[in-house]
């Protein structure tokens, strides 16, 4: 296929046009960290908000799936309009979860620059990325199962993938 018989998607390399044509609203897993691996995540507020943007992101062409919230990091599922650019979505995140943090962080940066996405493609397992993701707190000794994880959830069920 010529780059010119494939649809252009903006923010994204000519090349990969032809791997999101097969994607109609892609899942993503996406993950991103505080900077310097800061604890400071893991409270009702940064969940709050966190939920607050999720719930709204679906009017913007972005359903929340299952999300785990850890202390220093977040994994989530996304499923985003391919006419939309997962970097500001997640920057507005990003920004949307530091509103509480700002009295503890006392101004200064939140974030890890960046963020780390996977686009799940046909055959791969949303359920066994989500077993795997959802024994985070688990693995890391807050909780001895998954569901005593306070800052875990689903806001949008995403399947299809």
């Amino acid at each position: 296929m010529k780059p010119s018989d494939s649809k252009q998607t903006p923010g994204r390399p000519p090349r990969l046009a032809s791997v999101f044509s097969n994607y109609h609203r892609p899942v993503y897993f996406v993950t991103f960290c505080t900077l310097d691996r800061r604890n400071v995540l893991a409270t009702p507020d940064v969940h709050d908000a966190f939920c607050r943007y999720g719930v709204c992101g679906e009017a913007h062409g972005a359903a929340v799936g299952r999300y785990v919230i850890m202390p220093d990091h977040v994994h989530l599922f996304v499923r985003q309009s391919v006419d939309r650019s997962l970097g500001t979505w997640v920057k507005g995140l990003k920004r949307s979860m530091a509103t509480p943090l700002q009295d503890a962080i006392a101004g200064g940066r939140i974030w890890q620059p960046g963020f780390f996405d996977h686009l799940l493609r046909h055959g791969e397992s949303y359920a066994a990325k989500w077993e795997y993701v959802r024994q985070n707190p688990v693995r890391r000794g807050l909780v001895s199962c998954p569901e005593e994880w306070p800052f875990s959830g689903e806001i949008v069920p995403i399947s299809g993938v």
